[in-house]
């Protein structure tokens, strides 16, 4: 059974292997802002955290299922609101992902797309990533360089959210 924004193979309607067409457009969009960003080297695991936080919040934001006909620049300001440092973005996460996954247990069962968005979260939620310990306050000297000050292991969304926010308001 094919999902709204899915294509088989085959063609819409089509028995053959399901595309998951709008998680790839959502991982596409989040690609293309942070690569206009250029925050990142595209081959670190910095820039892999922002896409991948990005493409989830784009993904989890298409709540009428129009991802394959959505004109990026209407959605820039729910992604920046969604991105926002004082905002819950982890919780709005795990809330969507529930309520989507509890939705797929009905008829019809899961789809690719929501396979992608899943191993998504849980690579964003277990991989740590080394990174600058940005609530360290500095002493009385000077402000160490980025490579000296200390450094924290934190889960990759903690690391990919402020990048992909970063990109959207770069945009």
């Amino acid at each position: 059974m094919l999902h709204r924004g899915q294509e088989s193979t085959d063609g819409p309607g089509g028995e053959g292997l399901v595309v998951p067409m709008a998680w790839f457009y959502a991982e596409y969009i989040a690609d293309e802002l942070l690569r206009t960003g250029d925050l990142m080297p595209p081959t670190s695991f910095e820039f892999r955290a922002g896409r991948d936080a990005l493409a989830l919040t784009i993904f989890l934001a298409d709540t009428h299922g129009e991802l394959s006909g959505i004109r990026v620049v209407t959605q820039l300001e729910t992604w920046l609101s969604l991105t926002a440092y004082d905002q819950h973005w982890q919780d709005w996460v795990r809330t969507r992902m529930e309520r989507l996954t509890t939705d797929a247990d009905g008829p019809g069962g899961s789809s690719p797309d929501l396979d992608l968005a899943v191993a998504t979260w849980r690579w964003l939620r277990e991989t740590e990533l080394l990174a600058p310990d940005l609530d360290a306050v500095p002493g009385d000297g000077p402000v160490p360089d980025e490579d000296d000050g200390p450094k924290v292991w934190t889960p990759a969304w903690r690391l990919g959210l402020p990048l992909g926010h970063l990109a959207i308001h770069l945009f």
